[in-house]
């Protein structure tokens, strides 16, 4: 996979690129602003985009901006944006084109290798990798007490979270600390939770994470 980093620390975004360059991927580009990043590119058409949300010249949202942009001009190009903060006004307008090929990710996530290259490879694919930090902050923005998502136990929620970052449920099992078995009965209370019905033309996994971003 084809990645490009917009990251106006040096060090961490020298970091990063080594990061993805010892788990297989091709940084083509690491750049430090905003303007850099949108010619980076249109130039090299990335599978993933990298992006820190606060770059220069202010410093407060011109990578999230940016993402943006990347999401409208080049929908093939997959989004993942770092933060040091959990904004859920952010990830609604990140989440404004929908929710494939794109991801919010804590910076502390960077340390876990693993757990970074999984997500990265997950937007590059068209999939979704939320931390569950952010998770949660979206599903504390809901306020309707008969929204079917407030129904969600905490585990359920975890679950949810955990499969929005793109984990099948024997990582989400190992993760946990609980058997595969227990996971499955968890997913089949957040399916009929939120009213989602098995059929053969439906995946039900991916309609209740959908949901549960876009909600």
């Amino acid at each position: 996979m084809r990645v490009v980093i917009a990251e106006d620390n040096t060090l961490l975004r020298e970091g990063i690129a080594r990061l993805l360059g010892e788990a297989g991927f091709t940084v083509v580009a690491a750049v430090a602003d905003a303007e850099t990043l949108l010619a980076g590119v249109a130039r090299h058409h990335p599978d993933v985009a990298l992006v820190d949300i606060r770059l220069p010249p202010t410093r407060t949202d011109e990578g999230l901006r940016a993402a943006r942009e990347i999401r409208r001009r080049y929908p093939e190009t997959g989004v993942l944006v770092l933060s040091q903060y959990v904004r859920v006004t952010y990830t609604v307008e990140l989440l404004d084109g929908g929710a494939g090929g794109v991801g919010y990710l804590l910076k502390d996530r960077v340390s876990d290798l693993a757990e970074f290259a999984a997500a990265v490879r997950q937007v590059g694919a068209g999939g979704s990798a939320f931390d569950p930090i952010v998770i949660d902050q979206l599903v504390g923005r809901h306020s309707d007490p008969g929204d079917p998502l407030r129904a969600l136990t905490g585990r359920e929620r975890t679950v949810l979270a955990l499969m929005a970052e793109g984990r099948a449920n024997q990582a989400i099992a190992q993760r946990l600390g609980i058997a595969e078995r227990t996971v499955e009965k968890h997913c089949t209370g957040i399916f009929a939770k939120l009213g989602l019905q098995a059929h053969p033309d439906d995946h039900r996994r991916v309609l209740a994470v959908l949901r549960y971003l876009n909600a």
